[in-house]
């Protein structure tokens, strides 16, 4: 396993962030998982408000306001919580969708002798991303049932399935660009150890609110910088 490559990846990856053109993908893609949180936020709002209403009445004192204002501050904190498990599928998506982007800027700084290469066609990107996101979210709805029977080791299960999962998608993203589909699986069976590790470092920090914003785009180009260590030379 190449600690060392994951390593000199991500630190490459934060040497970039002043680029101008990395920030401006770093910046759209912050703001599109930021929309999508406040829009799950908002929609459990409804949801709650609509079951409860703005008032609520409780047998021996009546009216009372506060049960609403309880129960959003407490959705907040449950939101928060449920943020590390919806950031795994948003980060998925959000990669598939600026990889190439990501890919490029990174390519264009680090390895400026490398011939150009075409963009995925959008019908394929979409397809593979509904198909991922699938296997995505299987895994974990499965997940779940180890949580519950193994609660001491719930943050490790986590860990390991989505950096099993992710460390897969994200390499096999980086590398098709270069190699075509068939190669980049061959490629990701090859070097499965190191692919992992390097998901499970992705996965814990998605487990942080907030901090988990950034991670998406940060983890396209960490993983572009290890593809290119591993077998850039075949592109």
């Amino acid at each position: 396993m190449a600690v060392g490559l994951i390593l000199r990846a991500f630190s490459l990856t934060l040497s970039q962030t002043g680029d101008p053109r990395f920030r401006r993908v770093l910046f759209l893609g912050v703001g599109l998982t930021f929309a999508l949180l406040v829009a799950v936020f908002a929609a459990f709002l409804l949801l709650l408000n609509w079951l409860i209403g703005p008032e609520a009445t409780l047998p021996l004192i009546g009216e009372v306001t506060w049960i609403n204002d309880l129960a959003t501050l407490t959705t907040f904190f449950v939101l928060m919580i449920m943020s590390v498990f919806l950031m795994v599928p948003v980060a998925s998506a959000i990669t598939s969708m600026f990889l190439d982007d990501v890919a490029q800027a990174v390519e264009d700084k680090h390895y400026p002798t490398l011939p150009p290469v075409g963009r995925q066609p959008v019908g394929e990107a979409i397809r593979d991303t509904v198909n991922f996101l699938g296997v995505l979210i299987g895994a974990n709805v499965v997940a779940l049932i180890l949580y519950v029977l193994l609660p001491p080791f719930a943050l490790f299960i986590f860990w390991g399935l989505n950096g099993f999962l992710l460390g897969r998608e994200y390499y096999t993203l980086a590398a098709m660009r270069r190699v075509g589909r068939e190669e980049a699986k061959r490629l990701r069976k090859r070097h499965a150890l190191t692919i992992w590790a390097a998901g499970v470092l992705m996965a814990m920090p998605l487990s942080i609110p907030l901090v988990n914003l950034v991670i998406p785009i940060l983890g396209a180009a960490t993983f572009t910088h290890i593809y290119h260590g591993l077998d850039g030379r075949r592109g």
